[in-house]
């Protein structure tokens, strides 16, 4: 099939090697991070902290790493972000903490993520605990979903002296980070020093224990006092066009890149559906494993939802873009992928996201060749929801300020419920910093108002 002129040309080559699923940011040295942190202003009431979901306090632990401190360093992070070594290289930064720093102004803002990351790497890669668990409340708390939800809230229900067991339905606990996070921000030695260093706190971790009904559920609640859900999001949802059986899911090939990178086969020329933060890990790891790369997205590039320096990382990668494109048929022949037919979209009055709503051109359709078709468009809402008997709020489970679920004695947090501003991993983690607080305070007895 011949391109169009409008259709995109793939262009570069990339052979896959061992440094293709190296971290992208080098470890800083000694030298680099002191100098790096003697850069800090040390602000009083310091932007960076308020910008920060889970308040760290930031001015104190660059000032404890300029002094040479690095245990007391990591602990001001830990005890504030207990995924600190996660955060530090998944946190969109740019937007949160160093965006707000202010020396952006008018000169470089200083690498908190990095420095963040060596103070943290310096502690776990040694195997140094710097929490214990608090004196036996008497309580047990099970924790549904071992992703940074439920290992941020484990992690507190223990140091507040709770009995805890954490479920994990698959193979590795970590969630979202052994799993869902490329090995170019985190390798999932990373995840599994977290997890390492909740189970050092006396949590009981339970791999391969999924909870699949309410039945399931009243045995938990029989159990134990309170039980937090940490369920995330679902599936990327089917896009409901000819030819999907031939797609393949984004979450299970950065999946497959994380654990099997030698596996990833995307072929010669591969295109992804979709331009979120997501679609731009599956194609920078189609990229990396050799082939040629396209995204494709029905909206232009003012409506991404991908952050825009991811957005650059992905043009510097040598990743095309073809906006204003919708996908309407995968082509193949013989159970092979040959292309992708598509239609020009054009945008109208904004929709319900509040977004320009897309809608097709008349005559526009066009084919991209290509060996592998990776949809990338979201994921769905948590179907387990409803089934368990949960009240729902546009799909998601709905909770209070106390994030407690219309059930007695079952707390949820994390992306399933999405009440603390946008899904990532950073507030996933502060959702179980609070889950875990409003827990300890219904197993004390203190009486809460709150609004529903």
């Amino acid at each position: 099939m011949s391109l169009p002129e409008h259709a995109p040309v793939f262009s570069a080559e990339l052979s896959p090697g061992g440094s293709a699923w190296q971290e992208l940011l080098p470890a800083m040295s000694a030298h680099e991070a002191s100098v790096e942190a003697n850069r800090c202003l040390y602000c009083y009431d310091a932007p960076c902290l308020h910008a920060c979901p889970t308040h760290i306090d930031i001015p104190t632990f660059i000032r404890k790493i300029s002094t040479g401190n690095l245990r007391g360093s990591a602990r001001t992070i830990l005890e504030a972000n207990f995924l600190g070594g996660t955060c530090a290289r998944v946190c969109p930064v740019q937007e949160l903490c160093e965006g707000a720093c202010v020396l952006g102004a008018d000169h470089t803002p200083i690498q908190i993520g990095r420095l963040q990351r060596y103070a943290v790497d310096h502690v776990q890669e040694r195997g140094v605990q710097l929490f214990k668990a608090g004196p036996s409340s008497g309580r047990s708390v099970a924790v549904v979903g071992s992703g940074p939800a439920g290992i941020s809230a484990a992690a507190e229900l223990a140091k507040a002296g709770h009995a805890v067991t954490l479920l994990e339905k698959r193979e590795l606990a970590g969630g979202l980070s052994s799993y869902g996070i490329i090995s170019l921000r985190e390798p999932l030695e990373v995840a599994q020093r977290e997890v390492q260093a909740v189970k050092a706190l006396g949590v009981d971790v339970q791999t391969q224990r999924e909870l699949s009904g309410a039945a399931d559920l009243d045995i938990l609640l029989a159990e134990h006092d309170a039980v937090l859900l940490a369920l995330g999001l679902g599936a990327v949802p089917a896009m409901g066009i000819p030819g999907e059986e031939h797609l393949i899911d984004g979450l299970e090939f950065i999946e497959r890149a994380k654990l099997e990178p030698q596996r990833l086969a995307p072929g010669g020329r591969a295109v992804i559906v979709g331009a979120g933060n997501t679609a731009i890990d599956a194609a920078t790891m189609a990229r990396r494993a050799g082939a040629e790369v396209v995204i494709v997205y029905r909206r232009s590039e003012a409506e991404m939802t991908a952050y825009r320096h991811e957005y650059e990382f992905a043009l510097h990668e040598g990743i095309g873009f073809t906006f204003l494109t919708q996908p309407v048929e995968v082509l193949s022949e013989g159970g092979q992928v040959t292309g992708l037919k598509c239609v020009k979209m054009a945008l109208a009055e904004p929709d319900a996201s509040g977004r320009p709503r897309p809608q097709p051109v008349a005559g526009s359709e066009f084919v991209i060749a290509c060996d592998s078709v990776i949809k990338a468009i979201g994921q769905e809402k948590p179907a387990l929801a409803a089934v368990l008997g949960l009240q729902l709020e546009g799909g998601y489970i709905k909770v209070d300020d106390e994030l407690r679920t219309n059930l007695p004695s079952v707390w949820a947090a994390g992306d399933s419920v999405r009440v603390r501003g946008s899904a990532s991993t950073v507030m996933a983690v502060q959702d179980g910093k609070l889950a875990a607080a409003s827990i300890s305070r219904a197993l004390e007895g203190v009486p809460v108002v709150v609004n529903v």
